[in-house]
């Protein structure tokens, strides 16, 4: 039996999403055969087997507690408690943690240096990815039209703030979005209509990162479609979703999370052409950011054509989470996208990602 370590929470304000992901993949997981051994990581970064709650939900904001201290040894995959007694092997880690500190390429490179094979996206892509605005240069540099935008480091804007408000009034009409450059699920971005309260929105940013993005509002439709790697190597993208907001600025933590607020078409309507066009743009961002293993890709869909936001690499797999419902709408049943990304991440091995 593939012995398989399911890895949540973690030290991130999207700690409780990441809880409620791992109980999702937990129920998929085929457990004839893979034996699932939970690993949490409380919100100070201790790691902890911590078993996962089946009545687990957003709105009570789970959380991993203190349990038995686990740590993984350099090399061989072998996890020990803190007591010195071997865990044993792991064959596999599915680390679903959201966030600075898990979806940003350090677990990632945790395990890599363990020599433990796991799912998902390596080190640089995890990394690019979750930096926004380095994700938005490969991007461009790869052709796929990007929102334009100006960037700011938290040092940098408490030397000259009204300066770099000057510099957003004189580059941008209103509304324009704020938000941390490295930061999920919507957590800390604000939409402004209003230059009086851009600084405001900026210092709230700088609550979650030490980097902002100030970007001009896109106007469109909001699609999305999922990308998912072979153990072959192959990708195969989904059919294309569509993000409606209701009755809110635009769609935030609470309408991804808390529902209410946006209605998820799955699949939506596009032409041929545009799905096809879709599909090219999504796979050329997946490899633009030397991804492996999933991601979710996220557009606008305007006028003068498809305008990349960013490509999640590690998107929820909650109950209401667009992923895993674009995989169902397109043929894959939840259970089999989680045995592929397994396999997939087995067939990886331990090479760089």
């Amino acid at each position: 039996m593939i012995r398989l370590a399911l890895i949540y929470g973690g030290a991130s304000s999207e700690h409780s999403v990441s809880c409620v992901t791992a109980l999702g993949v937990y129920s998929a997981i085929d457990k004839s055969k893979y034996e699932v051994i939970p690993i949490g990581i409380t919100p100070e970064g201790k790691f902890v087997l911590n078993p996962i709650s089946a009545d687990w939900k957003l709105s009570d904001s789970p959380t991993v507690r203190d349990g038995t201290e686990v740590y993984p040894a350099l090399g061989g995959g072998v996890w020990r408690m803190a007591d010195g007694t071997d865990l044993g092997v792991i064959d596999v880690a599915f680390p679903v943690l959201h966030g600075p500190n898990g979806e940003d390429g350090s677990i990632q490179g945790l395990l890599q240096l363990c020599e433990v094979p796991y799912v998902g996206n390596g080190v640089l892509a995890s990394a690019v990815a979750m930096e926004k605005s380095k994700a938005k240069a490969l991007f461009q540099n790869a052709g796929i039209s990007v929102a334009d935008g100006l960037v700011i480091t938290e040092k940098e804007f408490e030397l000259d703030p009204q300066g770099f408000i000057a510099q957003c009034e004189e580059h941008f009409e209103l509304p324009v979005f704020v938000k941390p450059s490295r930061s999920g699920s919507s957590v800390g971005v604000s939409k402004v209509k209003n230059f009086d309260d851009l600084e405001a929105a900026i210092i709230e940013a700088f609550t979650h990162d030490n980097t902002v993005l100030v970007e001009a509002a896109v106007v469109g439709r909001e699609v999305e479609c999922a990308v998912l790697e072979l153990p072959t190597g192959e990708l195969k993208v989904s059919l294309a979703g569509e993000i409606v907001v209701t009755g809110r600025e635009f769609y935030d933590y609470e309408a991804k999370y808390l529902g209410g607020g946006a209605d998820l078409l799955v699949p939506t309507s596009l032409t041929d052409a545009e799905l096809s066009e879709m599909h090219q743009l999504a796979k050329r961002a997946f490899r633009a950011l030397g991804c492996s293993g999933l991601a979710r890709t996220d557009f606008f869909l305007t006028n003068s054509g498809f305008v990349i936001t960013e490509v999640n690499t590690m998107p929820g797999f909650t109950p209401i989470s667009m992923y895993p419902s674009l995989w169902q709408a397109t043929g894959v049943s939840y259970s089999e996208l989680v045995d592929t990304l397994i396999q997939t991440g087995l067939s990886l091995g331990t090479q760089p990602r």
